[in-house]
């Protein structure tokens, strides 16, 4: 059964903590504290995106494998190298699917509905005639908004009385794109050979290096915006953290440009020392900006000019 369990992914649970941030803003703008969580509802919801995740990642892998035997790496995935029964593979499926809704319900209604949508949002990413992966920069559009599921996943643990902020929404849903540029743009230049990624992801056909940079700059930008549009109204002390996050973005695009690159494999980032001491530098700074409050920073986003005496 090792095969079967590998196909699922488990180690890829890591990133379903994205949902975390959805907790904090549930927190910071909502009328909760942090000793109101239900850690019940906490656990049930982790493991319940864990599972859906898995089902994607289940399918994924099965409808991936003519297309990954031309990667160098991915090509010996269990799927491709040995002989896996479809039967199997479609049980494990369901299963995973079942567990997680189970589970998804048991936090709230509208935490199960997001689930379905992340589950839906697989099932198009993946299956023919629709295979949104296929498709150049709606392929990185459409698995990206997985986080902005995540986030609101993370928001519903806390509240399911109200919605978080689009500017939230976008900047995070945007976020991931970036990541998700950036993860193309390094497995492209790992590849080294067009026709060749082409006949491994169909969206390369039609991306360029260049094309590539230039969208992770793109969704980069929008994020960045909508964090500013956050800041002007909810909380102006996130300002002081978004150099931070500047330079994470910068470094992080950088790293794209290695050969090898650790950023087709976001699962192992925690390996990359000086990633996570940025990232542990801006979650710092962004706790310390979430709970200080900085009020000669009210004047930034004051009606009234500011006076100068002469």
């Amino acid at each position: 059964m090792k095969k079967y369990i590998k196909i699922a992914r488990i180690d890829h649970w890591i990133k379903q903590f994205f949902i975390m941030p959805g907790i904090v803003v549930g927190l910071f703008l909502t009328d909760m504290s942090f000793k109101d969580i239900d850690w019940v509802k906490f656990i049930l919801g982790f493991l319940g995106v864990c599972c859906i995740a898995s089902a994607n990642y289940v399918i994924n892998e099965w409808l991936d494998a003519p297309y990954d035997k031309y990667h160098p790496t991915k090509k010996n995935r269990p799927v491709v190298v040995e002989n896996m029964s479809f039967k199997y593979v479609l049980v494990e499926y369901f299963l995973f699917i079942v567990v997680g809704l189970l589970l998804s319900y048991a936090v709230n209604v509208l935490f199960l509905i997001t689930s379905a949508v992340l589950l839906i949002m697989g099932f198009f990413y993946n299956v023919k005639p629709f295979r949104t992966k296929d498709i150049p920069f709606i392929d990185v559009l459409s698995e990206s908004i997985n986080n902005m599921l995540r986030l609101l996943m993370g928001w519903f643990i806390i509240t399911d009385k109200a919605f978080p902020p689009s500017s939230v929404l976008i900047g995070y849903w945007m976020a991931g794109a970036f990541l998700m540029a950036t993860k193309r743009f390094a497995e492209y230049r790992m590849i080294g050979d067009k026709n060749m990624a082409g006949l491994y992801r169909r969206s390369f056909k039609y991306y360029t290096e260049k094309s590539l940079l230039a969208s992770a700059l793109f969704y980069a930008l929008i994020s960045t915006f909508c964090l500013g549009v956050f800041m002007v109204k909810y909380r102006i002390e996130y300002i002081v953290a978004t150099p931070v996050l500047f330079v994470l973005f910068a470094y992080y695009l950088a790293m794209s440009l290695d050969e090898d690159s650790a950023v087709q494999k976001p699962e192992k980032l925690y390996k990359e020392t000086k990633l996570m001491l940025m990232v542990g530098a801006f979650l710092i700074v962004f706790l310390l900006c979430s709970f200080v409050d900085m009020g000669f920073l009210r004047e930034l986003t004051s009606n009234a000019l500011i006076q100068v005496e002469v």
